[in-house]
């Protein structure tokens, strides 16, 4: 590996790279799968998106894409009773989990054994641990003052994954106020509101199996 390519991956382990070498003649190329949009990049970003490293045939030539992933983490935005199962259900799946929650009644450790809490406003944590590439962000906390300011936040980052709780008429006022706040709808549109695929979930449990199955389409397919 050339020495510019493995500096860059050691200077940005939080970004998503994929490495193309050229079977035939050694030529190696450090690409965002996020960002490039050429034949070849296109490839890449199928590949960070499954976690498949492999070969590509591209232009007649065969190209060994290396996948360099961060890890997959998830932010959950209000620690009510669905983040407990949905907590328990993505660090199964690998993700890295954190609850934030400036409610501390709400962000407690006997509630959340071993998950990362944060007992502060969202967006005071986001802005210095901000979303990536492999980032997911559910907005769980039914209060539009704890809520909204993670969605801002989420909808300017890389988040592969944005999504809200909330019934229809809920999700309907939420990105009004959003609209009201300068956010166009091709934005406002990678809110996945309500969050979960329609598989009729009526427990905590099964919203949170809802909303992590949801993710996993989101992130792969």
């Amino acid at each position: 590996m050339k020495r510019h390519i493995l500096d860059a991956l050691l200077q940005n382990p939080d970004r998503a790279w994929v490495r193309a070498l050229d079977r035939a003649t050694a030529d190696e190329k450090l690409i965002d799968p996020f960002l490039d949009e050429t034949p070849l990049g296109l490839a890449a970003r199928t590949a960070a998106r499954t976690d498949t490293s492999g070969e590509a045939e591209i232009d007649r030539r065969t190209w060994f894409l290396e996948v360099h992933n961060p890890p997959l983490e998830l932010a959950l935005v209000g620690a009510v009773h669905i983040a407990q199962p949905l907590a328990a259900m993505a660090h199964l799946c690998g993700y890295a989990v954190r609850v934030i929650d400036p409610r501390a009644a709400f962000a407690t450790e006997a509630r959340f054994p071993g998950v990362m809490l944060h007992q502060a406003w969202p967006d005071e944590i986001l802005a210095t641990s901000p979303l990536g590439s492999r980032s997911a962000l559910v907005a769980l906390a039914h209060d539009p003052k704890i809520d909204d300011p993670a969605l801002e936040i989420a909808l300017g980052s890389r988040a592969f994954y944005v999504g809200a709780l909330g019934s229809k008429k809920t999700h309907a006022a939420r990105l009004e106020r959003l609209s009201a706040r300068g956010h166009e709808q091709e934005a406002l549109a990678r809110i996945h509101g309500p969050a979960g695929l329609a598989i009729g979930a009526r427990s905590p449990a099964e919203i949170a199996l809802s909303i992590l199955a949801q993710m996993t389409q989101t992130l792969r397919a």
